[in-house]
């Protein structure tokens, strides 16, 4: 395979700020979509949901594992039709937290919804 690197190399370090506003403070962060886009594409060609953890874990540290699983955890307990409050104490999140998750739900065309849809078809 031949790989031209500085191509490589400059769409994996085209950035973007993304302001954050988390629940004590905005911050603005770097991001690099050139290297999202092509992360989410290597994920997507794997088919070992266990490969896929092992990726995980070795990617993310414990704390971002935490904050991607509770994520899940809660979109898929809203999915259910668990409440907002069962939600907060069940998984200790803040309803502000649980509250943007269920948006996401209800937007038209959500991502969480059609990933959610794909798992259970799959997944019964």
């Amino acid at each position: 395979m031949n790989i031209n690197i500085s191509s490589l190399c400059r769409r994996l370090d085209e950035t973007a700020s993304l302001t954050y506003h988390g629940d004590i403070m905005s911050q603005t962060v770097k991001v690099f979509p050139g290297a999202l886009k092509e992360l989410c594409d290597a994920v997507s060609k794997v088919r070992d949901p266990l490969l896929i953890e092992d990726f995980l874990n070795s990617l993310l540290t414990k704390k971002e594992l935490a904050e991607v699983s509770s994520r899940w955890a809660l979109v898929r307990l809203i999915d259910e039709g668990v409440s907002q409050r069962q939600i907060a104490s069940r998984l200790g999140l803040s309803l502000c937290k649980i509250t943007r998750g269920s948006k996401e739900l209800k937007k038209e065309n959500s991502s969480f919804s059609r990933v959610i849809d794909i798992y259970k078809d799959n997944n019964g």
